[in-house]
């Protein structure tokens, strides 16, 4: 199946922008968001409690910044996302949290222009499953890893695969149950099509060799449950 492109994908979050708004509703199909959206900002917070700028890549309504503000107050933030309504409510959220400087920037992370060793924590959550080949990975964790400080911390919260295709195949059946419990059997096909169609999620371990590869010091997994992670690298 041919994979939704950008434009697609910013059309679906421009018009979902209330239910990605309140942590409750946005992360509903996700197993333990609000464990992983705990862990990631808590580690940050402890890997870089003197920082001062946080990037949020694929920000959505600005829940993971709201959440990381609550741990260090009036950072400043710069705000990605390709969608112009998860911005501006990004935004209008944001500034309710912090006195620091807000900066939005609506484009792809992969096209953004953005300063090289500008920014203490980057933030990616439930968004770099959407890269596609071995490639666009491997350029855009390079790329995450130039705009870090040294001694910064990128931390992610995923949808993820599973190495072994056995196993892989396990974790998407209790995936859909899990899914069928929350809403039926018409909402696990939905969440399930979704996925089909618009990511393309990778394993723990693959994205864990990449950081290391593109020059992170240490890696971290901080939780993990079926096909959904939280972890991160310390440059």
């Amino acid at each position: 199946m041919k994979k939704s492109s950008v434009d697609e994908i910013r059309a679906r979050f421009d018009n979902d922008v209330e239910r990605f708004s309140n942590i409750e509703t946005g992360q509903i199909s996700t197993i333990d968001a609000q464990i992983s959206l705990e862990l990631i900002t808590e580690a940050a917070k402890r890997i870089t409690p003197n920082a001062t700028q946080l990037l949020d890549v694929g920000c959505g309504a600005g829940n993971y910044t709201i959440k990381m503000l609550s741990k260090l107050p009036n950072l400043h933030c710069t705000l990605v996302d390709l969608s112009l309504p998860m911005l501006q409510k990004a935004e209008e959220r944001v500034s309710k949290a912090t006195t620091g400087k807000i900066r939005t920037v609506q484009q792809d992370i992969r096209e953004a222009k953005l300063e090289d060793h500008g920014f203490d924590i980057i933030l990616a959550g439930a968004v770099l499953h959407h890269l596609r080949d071995d490639e666009d990975w491997e350029q855009t964790f390079t790329k995450l890893y130039h705009l870090l400080k040294p001694g910064g911390c990128l931390m992610i919260s995923d949808l993820i695969t599973q190495e072994n295709p056995i196993l892989d195949a396990y974790t998407w059946e209790r995936y859909g149950d899990y899914l069928e419990d929350i809403g039926g059997k018409e909402y696990r096909q939905k969440v399930l099509d979704y996925v089909d169609k618009e990511d393309s999620p990778r394993s723990m371990s693959y994205q864990l060799e990449l950081m290391k590869k593109v020059g992170f010091s240490s890696t971290e997994i901080l939780h993990k449950n079926m096909c959904f992670g939280a972890f991160g690298g310390i440059k």
